[in-house]
C-alpha cells in the first residue's frame, strides 16, 4: 500500500502590544515599516498609557447662530483673562466680533467697518487688541466698569497712528507688530506698557530690509523664545537680544532658509516653540541647535502628504497647545478640512513626535481657556468644546489600519487564520474588525459589540470611571475573528463607532500561515 504524508503548515504570529503606539507613518515605504506604526489614524489621539484611542467629541455650546448669519461659521477665537480675574471668550465671523460662548454678544464698534475676519487678537497690560491688516485697530476694557471695545482713534489715552498690522505680539512690557500693507520688512513697537502710545515715549520701528540672512524675506509671525524676540520670515528666522530695551537692542542670531508660512501655526509648548514650515511642522528648540538642516522635525513621519496638504489649503491656518490633552492641533480648516494631532507627551527616537488625523470635524480654530484648560472650537454655528465622547449627540468614527504586515517572511503567501484585539472601554461600542492583502483597500469586514462587562484596571483615570484607592473598574474586551483571503502583505484595521465612551486599543495579535514560495 502507499502511504502520504502531509508536511505541517508554518504558522507565522505577530503581537502588537499598544498597536499605533508610534503615530501615523504616511511618509516612509510600508514595504519596510515598523509595525508601531499606523497607515491609519483617524479621529484618535495617544491616551496617557500610550495607546492609540478616540478624541474627545466636539460638541456645540452656542445655542443660536442667529448673528452669524449664513457665514462660514467663526473662524478666529481666543480666551483672555484680565487683571481683575475675568475670563472672556472672543470670537469673529461674518464680519463682527463676538463676546461670549453659548450667547454671541456682537461688540462691534458702531460704525466700524470689518471686510475680513483674519484678525489676530493679544491681551496686554489689561487691555485686548485686535488687529487685522487694512484695519484701523481695536482697543478692548472694562477700566469703565464693564467691557468696551473700540477704534484706535477714539480710545482714551491713544497716541499717534497705530499701525495697520497683520501680527501682533505682546512681550517684553509693550506691543510689536508687523506685516502691514505694502510693507512685509518693519517692525514696530509701542510705548513701554502703553500698548496705544504708538508716537513719542520709547515706541519705535525698524527696517529689516539688510538684516535678512538670504538678503529678502517678509515678517509672517513674531514670537518671544528664552528671552529673545523671535522674527519668523517666511524663508527666514531673526533672534533679537535685548529687546526690553529696544533701541539698543541686537541681532544675537539667525537661521536661513527655513521660516514660518501660516502666523496662527505658532505655538508655545513651555519649554519650546512649534510652527509651520514649507516642510512641515518643526520645533525651534531643535531647530536652534541644528541650524538650517534640522533632522528633528516634529512632522517627519507624515512629512510629504502635510507638505501637500498646507500648500493645497487656502484658508487660514490655525493651531491650538493643549497642556492638559497634551497635544498641539494644525488645523488646515477650508480646503483640506483636516486637522493633524502632534502628542507631547514624548518625541520618538528621531526625534519626531507621534501624529494622528481628525478629517472632516467642521473645526475653524481653537483656543484653551486660561483657567480652566477647557479647548475651545470655531464652528460654523459658534463656539463648540472638546468634551465627551460625542460630536453634538451623535457617533463619530475612529479608525487605526496597521502598515502592511509581512510576517518576517515577504517571500511567501500570507493566509491570516485569526485576528484578535483587545480593546479598553467603549461599553457597547460597534466596532468593525477589516483586513486585506497586497496593498488593496478592498477590506474584508466583520462586526462585533463591545461587551458591557466591567473588569478592575489599575490605574485608567482618564475613563472618568469609578475609582477607588487601589483600582479602576473599565471594559476590556477580546474579539476573536475569523479571517480569509490569502496575500504577500496583510493588513489589519479596525473602525470603531463612539458613542459616549471613551475607546483605545491595547493589543492586536494575529496569526497566519505562510504558504508557498512567491
Amino acid at each position: 500500500y502507499l502511504q502520504s504524508t502531509v508536511m505541517a503548515q508554518q504558522r507565522q504570529n505577530i503581537y502588537i502590544g499598544a498597536p499605533g503606539f508610534r503615530g501615523l507613518n504616511t511618509q516612509d515605504s510600508p514595504v519596510s515599516q515598523d509595525a508601531s506604526f499606523a497607515s491609519i489614524a483617524e479621529n484618535a489621539v495617544m491616551d496617557s498609557f500610550g495607546r492609540i484611542g478616540a478624541r474627545k467629541g466636539i460638541n456645540l455650546l452656542t445655542t443660536s447662530s442667529t448673528p452669524l448669519g449664513s457665514s462660514v461659521g467663526i473662524e478666529q477665537v481666543i480666551d483672555i483673562k484680565d487683571n481683575s480675574g475675568d475670563n472672556r471668550v472672543f470670537s469673529v465671523g461674518n464680519n463682527k466680533i463676538f463676546l461670549g460662548t453659548t450667547t454671541l454678544t456682537d461688540i462691534t464698534p458702531a460704525g466700524y467697518t470689518i471686510s475680513a475676519n483674519n484678525w489676530k487678537i493679544v491681551n496686554f497690560n489689561n487691555h485686548v487688541y485686535f488687529f487685522q491688516i487694512g484695519h484701523e485697530p481695536l482697543v478692548g476694557t472694562d477700566e469703565s466698569g464693564s467691557f468696551v471695545l473700540e477704534t484706535f482713534s477714539n480710545h482714551a489715552g491713544s497716541s499717534g497712528t497705530a499701525p495697520q498690522a497683520n501680527e501682533a505680539l505682546a512681550a517684553f512690557g509693550r506691543l510689536w507688530v508687523a506685516d502691514v500693507n505694502g510693507n512685509k520688512n518693519t517692525l514696530y513697537w509701542s510705548d513701554l506698557l502703553q500698548g496705544a502710545q504708538w508716537a513719542g515715549g520709547t515706541s519705535g520701528s525698524l527696517d529689516l530690509t539688510t538684516v535678512w540672512p538670504n538678503g529678502f524675506d517678509e515678517i509672517v509671525s513674531l514670537a518671544e523664545f528664552n528671552d529673545f524676540l523671535v522674527i519668523l520670515g517666511r524663508r527666514s528666522i531673526i533672534f533679537y537680544s535685548g529687546a526690553s530695551s529696544p533701541s539698543s537692542m541686537v541681532v544675537n542670531d539667525s537661521i536661513a532658509n527655513l521660516g514660518c508660512i501660516a502666523r496662527d501655526s505658532v505655538q508655545s509648548t513651555g519649554d519650546d516653540l512649534f510652527f509651520l514650515s514649507q516642510t512641515g511642522v518643526v520645533s525651534l528648540g531643535r531647530l536652534i541647535q541644528e541650524k538650517s538642516n534640522p533632522i528633528g522635525r516634529i512632522s517627519k513621519n507624515v512629512r510629504d502628504q502635510l507638505v501637500l496638504d498646507e500648500n493645497t489649503e487656502q484658508g487660514n491656518i490655525r493651531s491650538v497647545y493643549s497642556v492638559e490633552n497634551a497635544f498641539y492641533l494644525l488645523i488646515l480648516p477650508t480646503t483640506v478640512r483636516k486637522i493633524y494631532c502632534f502628542d507631547i507627551r514624548g518625541k520618538l527616537e528621531d526625534g519626531s513626535h507621534r501624529v494622528t488625523t481628525w478629517p472632516f470635524t467642521g473645526i475653524l480654530c481653537a483656543t484653551r481657556d486660561e483657567v480652566t484648560g477647557a479647548v475651545y472650537f470655531g464652528v460654523k454655528d459658534g463656539i463648540a468644546q472638546y468634551d465627551g465622547f460625542t460630536d453634538n449627540g451623535e457617533p463619530y468614527t475612529m479608525k487605526y489600519f496597521t502598515q502592511p504586515l509581512s510576517f518576517g517572511d515577504p517571500s511567501r503567501i500570507k493566509m491570516l487564520k485569526e485576528i484578535s484585539f483587545t480593546v479598553i472601554g467603549g461599553s457597547g461600542s460597534q466596532v468593525v474588525g477589516n483586513w486585506a492583502y497586497d496593498y488593496t483597500e478592498g477590506y474584508s469586514k466583520q462586526a462585533f459589540t463591545v461587551a458591557t462587562s466591567l473588569i478592575a484596571e489599575y490605574g485608567v483615570s482618564e475613563y472618568n470611571v469609578s475609582t477607588s484607592e487601589y483600582s479602576a473598574t473599565i471594559v476590556i474586551d477580546v474579539a476573536k475573528l475569523k479571517a480569509t483571503g490569502s496575500g504577500k502583505v496583510a493588513t489589519i484595521g479596525i473602525e470603531a463607532t463612539i458613542n459616549g465612551g471613551a475607546l483605545s486599543i491595547q493589543e492586536l495579535n494575529t496569526e497566519a500561515i505562510l504558504g508557498r514560495l512567491i
